[in-house]
Order: structure tokens, then sequence, then C-alpha cells
């Protein structure tokens, strides 16, 4: 029984441990969302779009696609990915990966029309491709701050499993193994 408690059980160091890595890079994805911004302040695409700020965004959502990737990647190989706070926690990261992943090509593609804005043929051609450019960058946004919610799902998940620990000793929270009894005394020869 006692195996089969340690197995359930994510040793607390870790699971503080990855909470703060996830609420960290949660808030990395949020401030992303927030800041990568296409409209002007008067909501419309600027005249001339500027090709290297957006470009940058989609550097930006890259790296960030490639820090939860490496996340999800490292907890997948550890022995506790496969109980079920561990498999949920996977479901959450997988999801994250997935949709930051998605982010980095419609920013790209946002950056690729703003560089043909200006050979367009007309107002309504002009138009259109303003109207791709806000579509791309909105859903890239949108799988910003989608992917922060599957990164704070992660974290509410883990923080149900620190509630369960209470609930067992001190040694088998922490993986420990139990102190081996103190040595017999040897029978004294004179």
């Amino acid at each position: 029984m006692k195996h089969d408690i340690k197995r359930m059980l994510i040793p607390r160091s870790d699971t503080v441990h990855m909470i703060e890595e996830l609420q960290a890079l949660a808030l990395r994805f949020e401030n992303a969302a927030d800041q990568l911004e296409l409209l002007d302040d008067t909501g419309h695409v600027p005249g001339s779009p500027d090709f290297a700020v957006l470009l940058q965004h989609a550097e930006a959502a890259q790296a960030l696609a490639r820090d939860v990737v490496q996340l999800t990647s490292g907890f997948a190989k550890t022995a506790h990915s496969t109980n079920r706070a561990g498999s949920a926690v996977l479901a959450h990261l997988s999801t994250a990966a997935t949709m930051s992943c998605s982010a980095a090509p419609l920013f790209a593609e946002t950056a690729e029309i703003a560089l043909a804005l200006p050979g367009s043929h007309g107002v309504t051609d002009r138009q259109q491709r303003e109207g791709r450019m806000v579509v791309h960058h909105a859903t890239a946004r949108a799988y910003l701050r989608n992917a922060a919610r599957c990164l704070n799902s992660a974290v509410k998940e883990l923080n149900e499993h620190l509630d369960l620990h209470r609930f067992f000793p001190a040694s088998m929270r922490q993986g420990a193994t139990p102190l081996p009894p103190p040595p017999t005394p040897s029978p004294r020869t004179r």
C-alpha cells in the first residue's frame, strides 16, 4: 500500500517548484498577449505597419512556445507524469504547448502581410489584407491567452494535489524511505 501511495504523490518540494515555474510562465504568456499589439490608439491598422516589430511578435511567441514545450517535455519524462495528478498536469501542458506553437506562425503571417501591404492594388485589396492581418494577429494573441489559461489550470491541479499531501505522513509525502531501525547491540566479547 505504501508503494502505491508514494507513486500517487508528487513530492511536495517538486510540486511547489513546478507551481512556481508554471505561474511565472503563465504570467509571461498573459503579458505577451496584452503587450503584442497591432492596432493603433484609434483601433485601426496603422497606415504603415512596422514589419520588424510584427516579426518580433513572432519571435516572442516562438520563445514562449520553446519554453512551454521544454517544460512539457521535461515533465513528461518524470515518473510523476503517469499518476492521476501528473496525467492531468501533462494534459494541460500539452494543450498549452499546442496553443503556443500555433501563435508564432500567425504572428509571422501578420508581418508578411504588412510587408506586402504597400503593394496593394486599390482600397478593397488593402482592406482585405488589413482584415487578414487583424484576424491573424488577434488569433495569435488568443492562442497566447489560451496557453496561459492551460498553464493556470495545471497550477490548479497541482494546488489540489498539495491538499492531498496533508492526509499522509511526512515520510510518504516527500517520497522519503523510512529510516532503518537502529542497529542491535552486538554481544560483548571479553
